[in-house]
């Protein structure tokens, strides 16, 4: 089958992780070129290409000068950049006719992500967020067995995510909110809104929530409250000032409990009369590069559409709104 020219956008630390990932993948894929107008970020990800024994891309500091010169030379564009430049440079290239994956959050706010659902369908395109956890076997499983029955209603759903995230990213973009578009829970936690967004289905309606930022211009603290459209009741906690780094997902159903994490990584169940959680044994994840690739050759529908990122971004604001005044309820 038809390899995938790809081009990176940012090859900053998570950028280099997913290239680290894709390298393995020169079956389906080869990086064409690279966007980073930091010489030291290229120079780290061009040590990868070395290492692996595959010879280096290009790379163009400027987005508009990359989109002109290698659109010609690329099917798709992975998006790793400050959240900030995640619409921009996602329209850029839907209208380019190039297929899109940009990571969590997909852009800075509800509006923003409107727009960018509309630039993709008239474009015709596929556009997907980079969200672990709907893109792993765990939370498709989990959003199975709800959406069958065999767990009963939804009755609620206590989500945690905690990590040393305050300590590692002082002094860098990701604390500044003209560029992060918020802290922790808009960062990390994206992962955590999704995954619940995701396994439960369906609309959240009200949201209450307080805010610590701790000294810091962002959330590092959140805790909320929220209702679903069906009645379920949502406990979310988000602690960026952890000295570790874990989730823990329960949904408490009429017939059982699912456990799972954000990021797609365990899935437990312990039915009615069971003494005890079990693992639910499934493949590993390929991936979200590779699960792209899935998608874009047909195989399976796109786990992790644009609604994804719309939806997750609705339930931040929400929460962001309701902190604001003093953890008044908000609906959305």
């Amino acid at each position: 089958m038809t390899v995938i020219r790809l081009g990176i956008i940012g090859a900053g630390a998570m950028a280099r992780h997913h290239i680290q990932q894709i390298l393995k993948q020169t079956d389906t894929t080869q990086i064409t070129a690279i966007c980073e107008p930091n010489k030291e970020n290229y120079h780290k990800a061009a040590e990868l290409f070395e290492r692996a024994g595959h010879p280096v891309p290009p790379c163009e500091p400027d987005f508009d000068k990359f989109l002109k010169k290698y659109a010609k030379h690329i099917d798709a564009g992975f998006i790793i950049t400050p959240h900030n430049q995640h619409f921009p440079q996602a329209k850029a290239l839907l209208e380019a006719g190039k297929d899109v994956l940009v990571e969590k959050p997909m852009v800075m706010n509800a509006k923003e992500a409107k727009r960018l659902i509309k630039v993709r369908d008239k474009s015709g395109r596929v556009l997907a967020v980079a969200f672990n956890g709907s893109m792993s076997p765990t939370v498709r499983k989990a959003a199975e067995m709800l959406r069958s029955g065999e767990m009963g209603a939804v009755l609620t759903v206590s989500a945690n995510v905690w990590q040393e995230w305050e300590q590692f990213t002082r002094g860098q973009w990701r604390q500044d909110p003209k560029i992060s578009g918020g802290g922790f829970m808009f960062d990390t936690g994206a992962h955590l809104l999704n995954t619940v967004a995701d396994v439960l289905g369906e609309p959240f309606t009200e949201v209450a929530a307080f805010i610590d930022k701790r000294q810091t211009k962002v959330d590092i603290l959140t805790v909320a409250i929220a209702r679903t459209a069906s009645g379920a009741l949502i406990t979310i906690h988000g602690c960026g000032a952890a000295p570790v780094t874990d989730s823990d997902v329960k949904v408490f159903c009429e017939n059982g409990v699912i456990q799972l994490g954000v990021w797609g990584d365990y899935l437990k169940v312990q039915m009615r009369g069971e003494p005890h959680l079990k693992p639910v044994n499934l493949p590993p994840s390929l991936g979200v590069w590779e699960t792209f690739v899935r998608v874009l050759r047909g195989e399976i529908e796109n786990p992790s559409p644009a609604e994804n990122g719309l939806r997750m971004i609705q339930l931040w604001d929400a929460i962001k709104k309701s902190a604001k005044r003093g953890g008044e309820p908000v609906e959305i």
